[in-house]
């Protein structure tokens, strides 16, 4: 069971001051929580692409390469790289640059992203939305496979023979397919034998459970081996010394960034009591003290199937501090108690 932590590289105002940290400011940060998750034993760390002002990562390559030559063995992937509106040249490019400074911990987690800035910026229109990341997902895998590429699309020009690099320190680039938990995109990743990330961060998480399975269902079709599948959680969550710090902590800057968005897509209102109802043990998020939290990611594990989990934090903007703590805490005290108990009932299966 590999843990460990994603983030959005929020920059949104803070809640009691209304001030908002720069974005060099927030960059910086995550650098510095990218060593501490190094240094207290996760094992990947993950930065999500956005291209909007209230997020400071439009290039989470350059943001993991900042911390790769300060670490030594978390390994350093997106969360997610927009693979629609990019270029999967420059996106392999990079993450080969990045595996080689970090020696090989390089990973891209490819999505078509939930946000659309990206579209108009890079002059992609919305209505190919799908038949884009199809087609450069397809590019992607044929860098991934081959150093001399030769590919024919429609919405790039074609490649001839010819060589991409730097080639990565990995035998094979790892790429991992992100899904919010839509069908298609879970049965695609199964048919293809990527591994899965999913975004478990409303209702009950043991709802993905049959997602899992259609997933496992497509990979068995295609052939591939069951038992080398990979299949990730990206969770909403916080963790503090006790589970009513953790909570009051967490929620004022939860509460903004929900509605934010919420406003932007038709959402209701976030109010406390739906804060706190996603706290039990079934709900899908993980906050509270280490052994709840530790508890929580224990469930998932034996009712869902995941075999890696990333506490995101923070959700909008919080003090660096009490993410610092967070992270010292998942990984000093939650990730041993979760690989302990997860290894004994593992032996037992």
């Amino acid at each position: 069971m590999e843990i460990g932590i994603s983030t959005f590289v929020e920059t949104t105002p803070d809640v009691k001051s209304g001030e908002t940290i720069s974005h060099a400011e927030r960059l910086r940060e995550v650098v510095e929580e990218i060593i501490l998750a190094d240094q207290v034993g996760l094992d990947v760390f993950g930065v999500g692409e956005h291209n909007r002002q209230d997020y400071a990562a439009s290039s989470p390559a350059i943001v993991l390469a900042a911390a790769a030559s300060q670490t030594k063995r978390i390994r350093l992937t997106s969360a997610v790289t927009v693979l629609s509106s990019a270029d999967p040249v420059r996106v392999f490019q990079d993450f080969a640059t990045l595996d080689g400074i970090s020696n090989g911990r390089a990973e891209i987690m490819a999505g078509r992203g939930s946000f659309i800035e990206s579209f108009p910026l890079f002059g992609y229109n919305l209505n190919d939305y799908d038949e884009l990341f199809e087609e450069k997902l397809d590019l992607l895998l044929t860098l991934q496979k081959s150093e001399f590429v030769t590919w024919n699309g429609k919405h790039r020009p074609s490649i001839n023979n010819i060589g991409v690099y730097p080639r990565p320190v990995q035998d094979s680039l790892p790429i991992w397919i992100g899904s919010g938990g839509n069908s298609e995109s879970v049965v695609r990743a199964g048919l293809l034998g990527l591994p899965l990330v999913l975004a478990i961060i409303g209702g009950r998480p043991v709802q993905f459970a049959p997602l899992v399975e259609l997933y496992k269902k497509a990979a068995a079709h295609a052939g591939h081996d069951l038992n080398k599948l990979q299949i990730a959680s990206h969770s909403h969550g916080f963790i503090a010394e006790d589970r009513i710090t953790a909570a009051d902590k967490f929620f004022p800057s939860t509460q903004q960034a929900m509605n934010k968005l919420g406003k932007e897509r038709g959402w209701g209102l976030y109010d406390r009591s739906a804060f706190d109802a996603a706290r039990s043990l079934e709900g899908a998020l993980y906050v509270g003290d280490p052994e709840f939290v530790a508890q929580k990611i224990i469930y998932l594990r034996k009712n869902v199937g995941i075999t890696r989990f990333m506490l995101h934090v923070p959700v909008g903007s919080m003090p660096h501090a009490d993410v610092m703590k967070a992270i010292e805490l998942l990984g000093n005290e939650v990730a041993p108690i979760v690989r302990e108990e997860l290894a004994k009932w593992e032996d037992n299966q």
